[in-house]
């Protein structure tokens, strides 16, 4: 086991459907670690099947932080989660254990890892901003972003009115420039490794029809009738999330099961496209080839990159 002053801070990055779960849960065998959720769904309770969520089974004995510490009908916000992982690996690393964050949301990955501050909010100055884009016009507020941010306006399409909005609220509380908030690859502790999992595109294709298969044949569909029970139609967040979207919608009755299946699987692999594209221009991830090696196989290689890293 390592000692606490010397533990890495790990980060198992990369796509859905790559194994970064199974991953994790070997690395903290290997390190004596406990592992730090960072996929936002995850954060849900009760949204088990269809995001993948490992089982107190499957856990082993192994901590876990950060997974059903939400109800459906809560937003998820991501300063929230940054203070709450910040916390969680503190704890550990009193514990003179390794933390191990492990997830997909790329955004909430760089939240916990990096100098990130995020602006405040205020109800009041987005619901008159939001009005005013209703009476004027999406394109008059970006044409207005651009005289009081012009990167900003660069980045945001005219036609975005909520990216719009938000960083004419963020300008109009802090009187600082959107752009100035914006994440910057700078990690907020030292021993931070990041390793990433990717596999060749049809392999991670197939993997994710036979998983959203697997998800249905579960319960997916039983799962999301008890969350619609529990408020899900009125979660912003829970209710759009793939798959389950989909199911509500077949218990709805417009959309059948196959049609759902073939719209989740879609969905799945755009999300794929996403997160390959945030993670992989991110220069600190460490690359590791998932396409036909086990957990143990990968957890040997990463121990291997790991010495290396710290050296």
């Amino acid at each position: 086991m390592p000692r606490m002053e010397e533990a890495p801070l790990l980060a198992v990055v990369g796509a859905t459907a790559t194994g970064k779960s199974d991953f994790a849960l070997a690395l903290a065998r290997r390190l004596d670690g406990e592992v730090v959720n960072a996929d936002a769904l995850q954060l849900y309770r009760g949204m088990d099947i269809g995001t993948a969520k490992v089982t107190p089974e499957e856990r082993a004995g192994i901590p876990h932080h950060l997974l059903d510490v939400l109800d459906v009908t809560q937003e998820a916000s991501v300063s929230a989660y940054q203070e709450a992982a910040r916390t969680a690996i503190a704890a550990i690393r009193t514990r003179g254990r390794t933390p191990i964050l492990v997830g997909g949301s790329g955004l909430y990955v760089r939240a916990a890892l990096d100098r990130i501050v995020f602006p405040p909010t205020d109800p009041a100055v987005r619901a008159r901003l939001e009005q005013r884009a209703r009476t004027v016009g999406t394109g008059a507020l970006h044409r207005e972003l651009a005289g009081a941010d012009p990167a900003a306006a660069a980045k945001i399409g005219p036609g975005d009115e909520r990216r719009i909005v938000r960083a004419l609220e963020v300008i109009e509380l802090t009187g600082e420039p959107f752009t100035a908030f914006l994440p910057r690859p700078d990690h907020l502790d030292r021993r931070t490794v990041q390793i990433g999992l990717r596999m060749q595109r049809p392999v991670l294709h197939e993997r994710i029809g036979r998983r959203v298969e697997t998800m249905v044949e579960k319960g997916l569909l039983e799962e999301i009738r008890t969350l619609r029970e529990q408020g899900l139609d009125q979660g912003l967040t829970a209710r759009r999330a793939i798959g389950y979207e989909q199911g509500l919608a077949v218990l709805d009755g417009t959309m059948t099961c196959p049609e759902a299946i073939e719209a989740t699987a879609a969905g799945t692999r755009r999300l794929v496209r996403k997160q390959d594209t945030w993670f992989r221009r991110d220069p600190r991830v460490h690359w590791l080839d998932a396409d036909d090696a086990d957990a143990t196989t990968l957890s040997d290689r990463a121990m291997a990159l790991l010495a290396q890293a710290q050296m």
